[in-house]
């Protein structure tokens, strides 16, 4: 006699996935350009790569390097600007049978509220990911998602101009990455998600030069997997709001280990550009366990590391 497919879903402020598997922003374009590759309906949600108020061509080239176990990245959040987006890429979103979420930036605290005031018109956008790792130009370059205040201060007000459940993404450069994930959640952060990329570097010995024209990347891939997993195991303590866990995923087993420590659901990045099945392939892993351990319900491993 068969076993009965065990339940994947989970909730995030509200909203249903089908599993607790979706892509990283700016590790999957803005959805379709995987769908030859990937069942779209296979994952729990699509994440679009970032968008901005006005186009951004990003930075010089070369802006990837290859590490021993991942990749520095410095793209500069390139991508079409919000009414490109609305124009060129809502359409095709508009016919996904999987919710969508759209992660977005900005500058300038002005930015940021445009672009949510725009995306809370759009029926497809399911939700959205708002990102503070970026440089606030009013304030001489501070990254939002260093200073309480700052991050506060943005979260506050596109939390006013937004009606779709808002998730804030943490970047992990901070001393203490709790005080942050306090502050968006005081400030209207329904879901946190956790890390963004570490700040790296890579130089070549031979030409005697930096790597990456902008000198320094985003560390992504298995290298940074042991930060973002204590990361996301002291935000899951530091909040009430569901946690999406980022970070190094490769495999099934990794996206369980966040899971164990309390993550609702992962983010699969760096694995997306070495394999564009891996979150199909992540999907039938964790299916595949909760039929070997018996867990009838996904939700019933989310959180229970023993202690």
């Amino acid at each position: 006699m068969s076993q009965p497919t065990p339940s994947l879903a989970v909730e995030l402020a509200g909203l249903a996935l089908r599993n607790p598997v979706m892509p990283a922003s700016g590790t999957f374009g803005y959805g379709q350009e995987f769908a030859p590759y990937l069942d779209l309906e296979k994952i729990g949600a699509v994440m679009t790569k970032g968008i901005s108020l006005r186009p951004k061509a990003g930075n010089p080239t070369p802006r990837i390097a290859e590490t021993s176990s991942g990749m520095l990245n410095a793209i500069g959040l390139q991508n079409v600007g919000i009414d490109a987006f609305i124009r060129d890429k809502v359409p095709y979103l508009q016919t996904l049978n999987t919710p969508v979420i759209v992660n977005f930036f900005g500058n300038q605290l002005h930015e940021y509220i445009e672009v949510a005031e725009k995306l809370s018109d759009i029926e497809a956008v399911d939700a959205v990911e708002l990102n503070i790792s970026c440089p606030n130009v009013k304030q001489g370059g501070i990254v939002f998602g260093t200073e309480p205040c700052a991050a506060a201060e943005v979260v506050s007000g596109v939390r006013e101009k937004l009606n779709k459940p808002l998730i804030v993404k943490l970047t992990p450069n901070v001393t203490d990455i709790t005080v942050m994930a306090r502050a968006v959640e005081e400030s209207g952060a329904d879901v946190i998600s956790c890390v963004n990329t570490l700040t790296g570097m890579a130089v070549d010995i031979e030409k005697q030069c930096l790597h990456l024209a902008n000198g320094t990347g985003g560390l992504s891939g298995p290298a940074i997997k042991p930060v973002a997993l204590r990361m996301v195991y002291q935000v899951v303590r530091a909040v009430s709001v569901p946690v999406i866990g980022i970070g190094g995923i490769m495999t099934a087993k990794d996206a369980l280990e966040f899971l164990l420590v309390g993550a609702t659901a992962v983010q699969v990045g760096t694995a997306n550009l070495v394999n564009p099945g891996a979150m199909s392939e992540i999907v039938d892993g964790i299916e595949q366990f909760c039929r070997d351990k018996g867990i009838d319900d996904i939700n019933q491993w989310i959180g229970s590391l023993q202690e």
